[in-house]
């Protein structure tokens, strides 16, 4: 199942940050206690299943570790990743080296992206959405590697 849906939720005192019931299930597994937490691109973090781990894990490991920028990657990205417990409550501990990766204050934000959670600081997804949102067709036609012209806008 594809995780969707956008989540507003507050980093409490002890940087906990609260799983949505709706992204928790979309994971698909109902005895869910462990999550992998990783540095995201362009200022977010990457929540993944223990599954969902592994599966990028597999497709990093056909990398080619002959070029310089996927060692960097490979380093950046693993000694940053970290699994963490979910508690009763479905709140997830966010390390401070994280926090920091993401710039994350109180307010956050919680989306779903297909196989993985991405977290959010609130100003930074809002700025997100101002940039990249009314270019929404553009990047479309770019991520489905379709033509793209002004005149087919209709």
């Amino acid at each position: 199942m594809a995780l969707t849906g956008t989540y507003e939720r507050n980093l409490d005192s002890k940087q906990r940050l609260a799983i949505p019931r709706q992204l928790k299930e979309g994971f698909g597994d109902q005895a869910l206690d462990e999550l992998y937490l990783s540095p995201g691109n362009e200022g977010c973090l990457s929540l993944y299943s223990l599954r969902g781990f592994e599966d990028f894990a597999a497709r990093m490991a056909q990398l080619s570790t002959g070029r310089q920028s996927v060692r960097r990657f490979l380093r950046l990205f693993y000694a940053q990743s970290e699994r963490v417990q979910v508690d009763s409550q479905s709140r997830v501990r966010i390390p401070e080296r994280l926090i920091s990766h993401a710039g994350l204050s109180k307010e956050a934000v919680l989306i779903g992206v297909q196989d993985h959670i991405e977290i959010w600081d609130r100003a930074g997804w809002e700025l997100f959405l101002k940039e990249n949102g009314p270019q929404f067709d553009e990047l479309t036609a770019a991520a489905l590697d379709l033509p793209f012209s002004e005149r087919d806008q209709g």
